[in-house]
């Protein structure tokens, strides 16, 4: 299952107008993170045109509530490299191809919208398994962010739309996730690092790596043994 969550949004226009998207390529489930806008008002409804049931049904949360998901999906349009691990991103397009081969309906995986103005903070980033860029021309990167979902969810349901010849391969979840970091992070603690900075960026390294790889089952138990047998 995947929700769009729009962090603080600000326009109900834009808030419509993401509705209206969503009806288009087949999503229904929207998150409000602490709105600033009101998702029954005139001109979100209005924008949504036929889509206003995804306005009526769509949560409204605090932002603990990213807590829940067993994979969290930045976006944003300030790039990184690859010293800049937490803004590290890949395309609307290999997001598709990562879930093309799993079977995602029992994981709750949710898609991060930033605010119009501002987009998401370093710390937003910092929580997801990985973020998401559209290329765009380099004079003016910054979509609407209604135009943004719009890319992502079509580049989605292109694969969703698509037969799968392996639906029945099941993706960890985040229970076997975190499970696997706290073992990772126990192995690291126990080797010896010039400095504490180094040993964290190995930290996020491995947080990055095991979020993007979008391990099945049967892959993260193996890591399991691996990471005991360490030393």
């Amino acid at each position: 299952m995947i929700d769009i969550l729009l962090i603080q949004p600000e326009s109900g226009g834009n808030l419509g107008a993401i509705a209206r998207t969503m009806a288009n390529f087949g999503f229904s489930d929207l998150v409000l993170i602490d709105p600033k806008c009101k998702k029954d008002s005139k001109v979100a409804r209005n924008r949504a045109k036929h889509a206003n049931y995804i306005l009526d049904k769509a949560k409204v949360k605090k932002r603990s509530y990213l807590k829940n998901y067993d994979y969290l999906i930045a976006t944003t349009a300030i790039l990184g490299s690859d010293y800049n691990i937490p803004r590290n991103p890949i395309t609307p397009q290999q997001l598709a191809e990562k879930f093309s081969g799993l079977d995602i309906k029992e994981k709750k995986i949710g898609i991060m919208i930033g605010r119009e103005s501002s987009g998401l903070t370093n710390q937003e980033i910092s929580l997801a398994d990985f973020i998401v860029t559209i290329p765009s021309n380099s004079n003016y990167p910054t979509l609407n962010i209604s135009h943004a979902v719009s890319i992502i969810l079509y580049e989605l349901s292109k694969e969703q739309y698509t037969t799968k010849i392996t639906e029945k391969i099941k993706p960890a979840g985040k229970k076997e996730k975190d499970e696997l970091m706290k073992l990772v992070n126990k192995r690291l603690n126990e080797m010896n690092f010039p400095t504490k900075e180094k040993k964290q960026t190995q930290k996020l390294i491995w947080k990055r790596l095991l979020g993007k790889s979008f391990l099945t089952r049967r892959e993260i138990f193996a890591l399991f043994g691996f990471f005991r047998r360490l030393r």
